[in-house]
């Protein structure tokens, strides 16, 4: 592990240099129209308070992304058909106006229509994880909604083809995910040549169907561990070594102490502060116990940042966008 890890970094530091770059994360909605088994938005989850934040306060965390001298902001949010795609295109247009940022999206399957009006409104780049390039499994963990074609590779493509930075990824560990499969998502994303690439454990949610299953497991199982994890964060690195890999959240779930910065360590340049504010943050429960839940944007802007020089990186300047064949 020693070797692979000296490798990553290696590749990491030759093709996309020492910086760490830094997105600002707005959760703007914990709503969500999906069923997904994985996930505590889902919208059989009747324990979760849900909301939706006004574009005042989406604005006035992207100032705040601005301040901080970060690069990009990053919306996030379920698959909220309740964000309709003009107003969408709206706070996109009055963030450009008002600072600097790249603005990335991650709203879900929208339709084509909505995807092109928020490129034209000035959105960067867009983020839609294929979670796995199992067919089937996908199918179990993710069900289709009623006449609506369900096809994440095919969105990606269209993402490619708006000009979009496209960004994809999956779990690591999801209940039925074999090592054969796990290798077909790694060659998933060189094949595709994915602008970003983000991958984090599975972590259950006691409100999903998953998350009570007590069902078994294929014999070559992939683990949902922290180990694991890095090691797909250092072949991601491997086989895309000018893409933007993040070290997430979900890895600094699992290890409080280090383990963002270990993942910076095995390949990852990027990390996601969360200017989400409190009351909603504790809102957005895709998996239970999330890293940093009680901190303040200013808070969490100061450890990160202290982090990363600790481990000898800088902090980068400007959106960070992928340089191909760095």
């Amino acid at each position: 592990m020693q070797k692979l890890w000296r490798q990553a970094d290696d590749i990491r530091s030759r093709n996309v240099g020492d910086a760490v770059h830094l997105r600002g994360l707005v959760e703007i909605s914990n709503c969500c129209v999906r069923s997904c088994s994985y996930c505590g938005l889902n919208v059989s989850n009747l324990n979760v308070p849900r909301y939706r934040m006004k574009a005042e306060e989406i604005v006035e965390c992207a100032l705040k992304a601005r301040d901080f001298g970060y690069g990009t902001v990053v919306l996030q949010a379920g698959e909220d058909y309740g964000l309709a795609r003009e107003w969408v295109a709206d706070v996109v247009r009055r963030i450009t106006g008002a600072t600097n940022l790249a603005v990335t999206l991650s709203l879900g399957e929208r339709p084509l229509e909505d995807l092109r009006t928020w490129k034209k409104a000035g959105a960067d780049r867009y983020l839609l994880r294929f979670e796995t390039s199992d067919r089937e499994l996908y199918g179990k963990i993710h069900p289709s909604l009623p006449n609506r074609k369900q096809d994440r590779m095919e969105i990606l493509k269209e993402l490619f083809q708006l000009g979009y930075e496209v960004g994809s990824g999956v779990m690591i560990g999801i209940p039925g995910q074999t090592y054969a499969s796990l290798a077909a998502d790694i060659e998933t994303f060189h094949t595709m040549d994915l602008d970003m690439i983000g991958v984090g454990p599975y972590i259950p949610h006691p409100h999903t169907s998953l998350g009570r299953s007590k069902g078994g497991r294929p014999f070559d199982q992939v683990p949902n561990t922290e180990q694991m994890t890095y090691k797909v964060v250092a072949l991601c690195r491997l086989v895309r070594p000018d893409a933007n890999i993040p070290s997430t959240t979900a890895l600094a779930t699992l290890n409080k102490t280090e383990g963002r910065e270990l993942g910076l360590r095995r390949g990852a340049n990027v990390v996601m502060p969360n200017l989400t504010p409190p009351q909603y943050r504790v809102c957005y429960e895709i998996y239970p116990d999330k890293a940093c839940l009680n901190e303040t944007a200013d808070s969490c802007n100061e450890c990160l940042a202290s982090r990363i020089l600790a481990i000898g990186r800088t902090i980068g300047k400007g959106p960070g966008s992928r340089t191909k064949g760095a």
